[in-house]
């Protein structure tokens, strides 16, 4: 059985209720818990750190609203490789109706996204970059195109980016490091700092900057999945503010990347992804903080690894899930273009492949090795959108990438069929279904997969390539 396989095959524990992942302490807040590193004889009391994380979810924030707004290069880039000057929060801002607490990115943390990006080789993007040089080309090509919005090529760049780097970054550095080689006993032990002069141990830092990473408000498995989603929307000032202070604290009161989008799954009634994931991280650091300042436990470390593997689980769900529902986006924008769609229409086609390709691309870049369930993704949704007219064609070739200066990108063409793509979307979401489990399904096309494969002569409707 194979790594994905290992993962998925825990559908049992994974979707378990709030109430019985709990281990009894019925705290379902993400802190304070107590500095507990031994001869520490500072004024802090409460050992919960993940501003660096924050500082990264307010960083890929703005750069997406600044890729979509012609911001200049050197723009996009402070963003993304951090900069000593001013770094404006572009998203969250403050309105009458929702007020927040910072509008400098390195107020909360003086931080990078670039040095955190994915490192291995990217299978499903073409030119054999990296996740970094990855992210860092479409940035430079989102900085040439109007809005981020390549309309020849088909590509958003402001999606690319933000749904890729959610992956790439975020959900690469919690489930491939701070929740899989951190957890190693060895690894940032719990009777040591986790470095010279911090006020927490090895372990309590490693989980809180994975809890960062997952992006949930520290208070958010108290909420509605409608409050938090509404929270992520800067909609409920309310459920943000939970301390009642009127502002919301952009450290633990808000929503940000692939918690927000569990919480809109979860709308649906099917899943509790947001919570089961919260609540995992919750009890998990409360392990932590019950060892007291000494080193874990064999039973200890077995448990928080126990939770580790609900957490990064149901997180891959989260983004195949958003696979599944892009999918079904694309599959529903090429019927309506089909039938003579205008560009709007042409517009949330694109906007949609490219939600549907950063997150696919995500699925590669945690501990897990993919290895034919990925090269069957990436050749589902290959390297561009069908484009055109008469003659429908479709990237097969794209050798855009950052080397010192950026290179301008060379595109090869070929015919495609509409209706075959609309069919691989369809296959796409079979996959997700069943190699991932997915349960919420949002844009389920399903039903017309026979039809389809019928018409275009197909025998193989619901296998894969």
């Amino acid at each position: 059985m194979n790594k994905i396989k290992l993962l998925t095959c825990v559908t049992f524990v994974c979707l378990m209720t709030t109430s019985a992942i709990a281990d009894g302490h019925g705290n379902h807040v993400y802190g304070p818990f107590p500095v507990t590193l031994k001869g520490y004889s500072g004024d802090k009391t409460n050992s919960v750190s993940y501003s660096g994380q924050v500082g990264r979810q307010l960083l890929h924030n703005s750069l997406k609203k600044a890729l979509s707004k012609d911001a200049s290069l050197e723009t996009l880039q402070s963003y993304f490789n951090g900069s000593d000057g001013n770094l404006p929060i572009l998203d969250p801002v403050s309105s009458d109706k929702f007020i927040v607490d910072h509008t400098n990115v390195n107020d909360i943390s003086k931080t990078n996204l670039s040095g955190k990006a994915y490192k291995g080789e990217m299978a499903g993007w073409p030119g054999g970059m990296t996740g970094k040089e990855v992210l860092a080309s479409m940035i430079a090509h989102g900085a040439d195109a109007p809005g981020g919005y390549d309309e020849k090529h088909g590509y958003d760049y402001a999606q690319l980016v933000s749904k890729f780097m959610m992956g790439g970054v975020f959900y690469h550095q919690a489930c491939d490091n701070y929740l899989d080689e951190k957890l190693e006993a060895g690894n940032k032990p719990n009777n040591k700092p986790y470095k010279d002069g911090a006020y927490y141990t090895g372990k309590e830092h490693s989980w809180d900057e994975a809890f960062g990473y997952w992006g949930a408000a520290a208070h958010g498995a108290t909420l509605t999945p409608k409050q938090n989603y509404n929270v992520a929307k800067k909609k409920d000032m309310v459920a943000a503010d939970a301390n009642s202070d009127g502002v919301v604290n952009l450290k633990s009161e808000m929503n940000y990347a692939h918690a927000y989008y569990a919480s809109a799954f979860d709308k649906g009634g099917k899943t509790k992804y947001y919570k089961t994931i919260t609540q995992a991280f919750i009890d998990g650091r409360q392990v932590i903080a019950d060892a007291n300042g000494d080193a874990l436990s064999e039973t200890e470390r077995n448990t928080i690894m126990g939770k580790a593997r609900v957490i990064c689980s149901n997180w891959e769900r989260v983004i195949a899930e958003a696979v599944f529902k892009y999918a079904g986006s694309v599959y529903g924008d090429l019927e309506k273009l089909k039938s003579g769609g205008d560009a709007k229409t042409y517009r949330g086609y694109v906007k949609h492949w490219g939600e549907l390709k950063g997150f696919a691309l995500s699925l590669h870049t945690s501990n897990q090795n993919l290895g034919e369930l990925g090269q069957k993704i990436d050749g589902l949704i290959k390297f561009g959108p069908v484009v055109g007219g008469v003659t429908p064609s479709q990237i097969t070739m794209n050798t855009q990438r950052v080397s010192g200066v950026d290179d301008a990108g060379n595109y090869t063409f070929q015919e495609a069929s509409v209706d075959e793509y609309m069919l691989y979307m369809l296959r796409l979401q079979k996959l997700m279904e069943d190699e991932f489990g997915v349960v919420a399904k949002n844009k389920d096309k399903l039903a017309g997969i026979s039809n389809l494969a019928e018409k275009l002569g197909s025998g193989e409707s619901v296998e894969n390539d």
